[in-house]
């Protein structure tokens, strides 16, 4: 016979169940979507989304600039690191076993894959504020909740840097609508850009 705990925790972990599967559904489906897409409209539509953040007053005017290393077709905004290098300091993740740290990019040279399989920057670990975070994700919706790889790392880390602003990238077949299945610890971006739209 269960007791009144473990019934009380039972009613807490079937919703969180049902959202965290949700969400793993709707991952799968807009991920296969973004993996199908032809290199060309990578491209153009990656060159769309960083003329979008150009015009941002955020990133014209941050000294810090996190971004990442594109996989699986995502918004490639790699070209930002030469165009603006000696302007701005950038900054990649790399990723442990249960958590996110950042470095400086420091040329193609430096990087390295990492336990995750992504290129990492081999230079030391940034312990300074970050002005501006480009978040990655596989899923964001017009309130700027967010859907990401499943694995946790940037829920983590950007609930510990939420004075730095957060702006999810995603193509415009990734943002839906209506809300997506979010928990009270999925991180809600600031504002989400894709290729055609701004959303906040």
């Amino acid at each position: 016979m269960l007791f009144e705990s473990q019934i009380h925790d039972l009613k807490m972990w079937l919703p969180w169940c049902r959202i965290r599967r949700d969400q793993a559904a709707l991952r799968a489906i807009v991920e296969q979507q973004r993996r199908m897409m032809k290199p060309e409209d990578v491209a153009s539509q990656s060159a769309q989304v960083i003329s979008q953040i150009e015009q941002m007053t955020a990133f014209r005017e941050a000294k810090t600039v996190m971004l990442y290393y594109p996989v699986h077709n995502e918004v490639d905004l790699r070209p930002l690191l030469d165009k603006y290098a000696g302007e701005k300091m950038f900054l990649l993740p790399v990723t442990h076993r249960h958590s996110m740290e950042v470095r400086p990019y420091d040329g193609e040279d430096m990087m390295r894959k990492g336990h995750l399989g992504v290129p990492e920057p081999q230079t030391p670990t940034y312990h300074g504020s970050i002005d501006l975070i480009l978040v990655p994700g596989v899923v964001f919706d017009n309130h700027r909740h967010r859907i990401g790889r499943g694995g946790g790392y940037y829920d983590r880390f950007l609930s510990k840097h939420k004075t730095s602003k957060q702006v999810g990238v995603c193509y415009s077949f990734q943002l839906r609508k209506r809300d997506i299945p979010h928990l009270y610890s999925d991180r809600r971006m600031d504002r989400v850009v894709t290729p055609l739209s701004t959303i906040g």
